[in-house]
């Protein structure tokens, strides 16, 4: 799929997709979605990033302390883009040798996204079935990470796991999905 340039035609995806998973956002209304948007092009650059990727982006619902609405990654899989990164800056200066290209944590950053969380991941997962073949790192507790741990997640066996791996390790089947507040 070629990149999109474009709000226009980045806003056409994001109506299709809005109007094709409507169990994602059942009170939500896409013309005061669209509304918000227009008005904020440095969300709207994160969401283009978030697209070209391989994310998917959708709305999913509103956080009910800031009104924001809130945009998940919803790709089947992980988006293919952002695999085969280490958790963190400080685990990609750990390894010495076969480094990846870059750390989650710096990528959404840099997208202007926060990678999910546990919460979030278990709330993604009750919008459909993501992960099956996949996984992706969550934002990590700092307990955690302290100890040179970062947590993933996936869905197999019908069943949502959240587990640990080193913070260093990468594989070309573990990403990292984003949230997007607006």
């Amino acid at each position: 799929m070629a990149a999109i340039n474009n709000y226009d035609e980045l806003f056409q995806i994001l109506k299709e997709r809005f109007g094709s998973n409507l169990n994602r956002h059942q009170d939500l209304k896409w013309e005061d979605i669209q509304d918000k948007l227009s008005k904020n092009p440095k969300k709207c650059e994160s969401l283009l990033q978030m697209e070209n990727s391989g994310g998917e982006p959708d709305a999913v619902g509103v956080d009910p302390k800031s009104g924001e609405y809130l945009f998940y990654d919803c790709a089947a899989e992980s988006p293919k883009g952002r695999r085969s990164f280490c958790y963190d800056k400080a685990a990609l200066d750990k390894r010495k040798e076969n480094k990846p290209k870059n750390n989650a944590v710096d990528a959404a950053e840099s997208m202007g996204i926060e990678i999910l969380n546990e919460e979030e991941y278990r709330e993604l997962q009750k919008l459909g079935t993501f992960d099956t073949k996949t996984s992706s790192w969550l934002k990590t507790p700092e307990k955690i990470r302290k100890l040179g741990g970062a947590l993933f997640g996936d869905f197999r066996y019908d069943t949502i796991f959240i587990y640990h791996n080193g913070a260093e390790s990468y594989y070309a089947a573990r990403g990292f999905r984003g949230v997007l507040r607006v």
